[in-house]
């Protein structure tokens, strides 16, 4: 499990009840930037596109009334643990989410703020600016790449104790690679396959020769969690 800790831990659970023993090892570490001050000034909506930026925004503000827009299911569950009032996921990628918020916002009610980290993937402010909204991003997380394997986890590469990585976004797949490469891991890993959450994270992982490299049909944790389940099925 390569995700943040915070991020794995249900996944790890959910995988558990499968039977399957899981081992996390984060390619990023979350932390909420010092000092920052965020502007809420003129905002109808929230657009949260990770769990992270759920996180570091409760930890910022008070403030829970404020509509908000997820990219998907898991980060909405972040958000309504974090006591949001109102909240709806878009169930999928950032192209739904700017769909959704189409479909649910007027452009002249006010701005859409995007809190998110100092690296975003997908154009939701430049497809949103298309429709006619301000989009405002504040960054106030930061995601800081790991800067190597545990001495547990490069042993389970090497004996072959392991048979699936799993990467949910590409930054995390580049760390996972570039790490490999840098401690004599590239090798052993052509035994394990890759789980990746999108084509875009398969292409950051490409580098290696995996075992073989699969990619979840829809990018969400229950599209993951259904390719277990498959395999799981035909043993």
């Amino acid at each position: 499990m390569t995700r943040p800790l915070q991020d794995s831990r249900p996944l790890v659970a959910a995988l558990e009840t499968r039977g399957v023993e899981a081992l996390i090892s984060p390619m990023l570490t979350i932390a909420v930037l010092p000092d920052v001050t965020l502007n809420l000034d003129g905002v109808q909506a929230v657009l949260f596109t990770s769990s992270n930026g759920v996180r570091a925004f409760a930890a910022l503000t008070s403030r829970r009334d404020l509509p908000v827009y997820t990219v998907g299911d898991r980060t909405k569950v972040t958000a309504e643990e974090n006591r949001f009032e109102r909240v709806e996921s878009a169930g999928g990628d950032v192209d739904k989410l700017c769909n959704l918020v189409i479909d649910h916002r007027n452009p002249g009610d006010g701005v859409l703020l995007h809190p998110a980290g100092s690296a975003i993937a997908g154009d939701l402010s430049g497809q949103l600016s298309n429709a006619g909204f301000v989009v405002r991003r504040a960054v106030i997380y930061d995601a800081q790449l790991a800067r190597g394997f545990s001495g547990e986890i490069r042993m389970a590469i090497l004996d072959r104790e392991l048979d699936i990585v799993l990467f949910f976004s590409p930054r995390s797949a580049a760390t996972f690679v570039s790490l490999a490469k840098a401690e004599g891991l590239e090798q052993a890993c052509e035994h394990l396959e890759a789980l990746c959450l999108s084509d875009a994270v398969a292409a950051a992982a490409d580098p290696i020769m995996w075992r073989r490299v699969l990619v979840a049909p829809v990018p969400t944790q229950d599209s993951l969690l259904a390719i277990f389940d498959e395999r799981l099925g035909a043993r």
